[in-house]
């Protein structure tokens, strides 16, 4: 399986500004909500249990994490939060998937449409880029986190093998560890076990095949994926870009 390109929305935020950590903050407060709806408690739902993680990665404040469970509850009143998915194509004719969290889809789905079209992209109807993808559970190990005697690759695939990977795929000292969606859990407490550090775990869209784009394409895929990343709806990018 070629590796996932994933644009990740909230990485290195801990160095951002405070602008860019408030943007964080206001859309991991979105998935925590969303995930409370199935459960305030993060031992029985591990929708919230991951988006609980996801949080402590930005360093978003306790007090946050607990308003944006009540919100998701209903304890606190808030806005009527609905998860939506936008299918598209990209510069050089990538295609793209886009996961959100919005309090009004219509309004969402004109955002979405105006920023593809802006960067020579469109929107596509519903299955008209999803079946080049595949629903994967996703693990990600940053090589410079483990502790001595897991800093190096090799041990690394091996552990990960292991602990039940479907696949693997490294980018950079990051490596992305592939399962079923139904393994993800099991998958990364097997990791855990053996005091691996995860920098993050999800459900994510792996394409099945990458195409190869020229310099030029790169380059306007990059603005792409930033102007959405600045939707306050918008919270995870795919592609099918070869890295």
């Amino acid at each position: 399986m070629s590796g996932h390109s994933h644009f990740k929305t909230v990485k290195a935020t801990k160095e951002a500004d405070a602008v860019k950590r408030g943007k964080a903050f206001a859309k991991v407060g979105k998935v925590i909500a969303i995930a409370a709806k199935e459960g305030p408690d993060p031992i029985t739902n591990s929708k919230l249990r991951v988006a609980i993680e996801q949080a402590k990665i930005v360093n978003m404040p306790k007090e946050n994490i607990e308003r944006a469970i009540k919100h998701g509850t209903g304890e606190l009143a808030g806005e009527s939060l609905e998860e939506v998915v936008f299918e598209g194509f990209g510069p050089g004719g990538i295609a793209v998937i886009v996961e959100g969290i919005t309090d009004n889809k219509n309004r969402t789905l004109g955002d979405i449409k105006q920023i593809l079209g802006q960067h020579n992209g469109k929107l596509a109807g519903e299955g008209a880029v999803k079946w080049m993808f595949e629903r994967k559970g996703c693990i990600v190990v940053d090589l410079k986190l483990q502790s001595e005697g897991w800093e190096n690759k090799e041990k690394l695939e091996t552990m990960a093998i292991e602990a039940g990977a479907d696949d693997i795929y490294w980018q950079e000292d990051n490596l992305d560890i592939y399962t079923k969606p139904e393994d993800l859990e099991n998958v990364k407490k097997s990791l855990e076990a053996k005091e691996i550090k995860i920098e993050a775990s999800f459900l994510g869209w792996v394409p099945k095949d990458t195409v190869a784009i020229d310099e030029r394409a790169k380059n306007d895929c990059q603005k792409l994926f930033e102007a959405l990343d600045e939707n306050d709806s918008v919270q995870e990018i795919y592609s099918n870009t070869k890295d």
